[in-house]
């Protein structure tokens, strides 16, 4: 079994553990960026709904060369953001998720590619300062109080336009590429489909061409909690109390569902079965469930439960192509493609990516297969990213 470097020091927090295994494993002499933001009027949603004003956050890491031919845009994860790489300010803990991966000279060189992130709609750190984004939580111009459940349900496709949106107003006719993990990896391959013309090369990482009956059932338990909350009010909570504990337990399930056993053991070496807290009343937690929960809260304060809500609704109502057929969707792809699921992936299984690629391969198309080998699980396609950094280098250079 392997030892999680520095672990003593953290046994309490998380997050503040996470933050150290990634400073153990990499190397974070890091770039500073910025947050912009950009604005769409009367966006088009998939399902044919009009939202008048969509606001959505930003970021880029290198250069746009002459003919705009070097962009490789990143979509980010369910609880992710724009912020995939380098920092906002020398004295941040901790760089992007993705810097590992994303630099100078690393597998995605912003020496040679122009590297463009987008925070999504319905982003789940609605209540980050560092996170810009329009969904139920925003204030609705036509009403002048938030969208609540009044709000379009959107899919991963209106992720796309909306990314799309943005390329176009930089004058960009064709990515390079475009790369993401879980369910940005459902970004990129919908991007593969949607405007096959307009991309080169897509990496799916931890990911799945869609969202299967097991995969639907199982989200479901991550709106439960939030549903269930007396606080949640059908989503009018915007001027009341929130519903901080439905959303603190769909947290705590993302969590651990994210993480494969093994390291969650690896992380609470002291559990014993034999506590005494938990023997003498049913009100009592044992130790690893007051650690996750702890965990939970501590990050729900930047999040929004409705943001939860429809993010889980996209990830449901996700098939590549959104047409219901999802063979011929993938015969449109024009672009070269890469599937890096996690072996030990117990959330996506890797199964779910290698059958798209068998069928892109079946179809005629160029894809390739490798798998991401670790302790982490779904995770490993955040913190186990750089064993596979010289295929997404040979990928995306060749």
């Amino acid at each position: 079994m392997k030892k999680i470097p520095c672990l003593p020091l953290f046994r309490k927090h998380l997050l503040a553990l996470l933050s150290l295994l990634l400073f153990c494993q990499f190397s974070w002499a890091s770039f500073l960026v910025e947050k912009q933001r950009f604005s769409i009027d009367n966006f088009q949603t998939h399902n044919g709904k009009t939202i008048p004003n969509v606001t959505l956050g930003w970021e880029a890491y290198g250069q746009l060369n002459a003919d705009k031919s070097n962009a490789v845009l990143i979509t980010h994860y369910f609880t992710g953001s724009s912020h995939a790489a380098g920092k906002y300010h020398e004295s941040d803990a901790k760089p992007g998720y993705w810097d590992a991966i994303i630099g100078p000279g690393k597998a995605i060189d912003t020496n040679r590619f122009y590297v463009i992130s987008m925070d999504t709609l319905v982003n789940a750190n609605a209540n980050d300062k560092q996170v810009i984004t329009t969904g139920p939580a925003s204030i609705n111009p036509e009403t002048g109080k938030p969208w609540g459940l009044s709000f379009p349900v959107v899919t991963i496709r209106d992720f796309v336009e909306a990314q799309k949106a943005l390329t176009d107003s930089l004058g960009i006719k064709k990515l390079h590429a475009v790369v993401g993990p879980s369910m940005g990896s459902m970004q990129a391959i919908e991007w593969a489909v949607a405007y096959p013309e307009q991309v080169g090369k897509m990496i799916s990482v931890i990911g799945v061409a869609e969202a299967d009956a097991w995969l639907v059932a199982g989200l479901q338990k991550w709106s439960a909690p939030i549903l269930n909350d007396p606080n949640w009010q059908q989503g009018d909570y915007y001027d009341k109390t929130p519903p901080l504990a439905g959303l603190t337990r769909s947290l705590a399930t993302i969590t651990q569902e994210a993480m494969h056993p093994r390291i969650f053991n690896q992380l609470n070496p002291q559990h014993s079965a034999m506590e005494a807290g938990p023997a003498a009343s049913i009100t009592q937690n044992f130790k690893v469930v007051d650690w996750l929960y702890s965990a939970a809260q501590g990050r729900a304060s930047s999040m929004d439960a409705n943001h939860i809500l429809y993010l889980v609704r996209a990830c449901q109502l996700f098939i590549a192509g959104h047409e219901g057929n999802l063979q011929n969707a993938l015969n449109k792809v024009q672009a070269e493609t890469l599937f890096l699921p996690a072996t030990g992936d117990l959330l996506l299984f890797p199964e779910m990516a290698k059958q798209a690629h068998q069928q892109l391969q079946q179809a005629g198309k160029t894809s390739h297969y490798a798998e991401i080998q670790g302790d982490w699980g779904h995770l490993d396609g955040i913190y186990g990213i750089q064993q596979q950094a010289d295929t997404i280098k040979q990928f995306l250079e060749q």
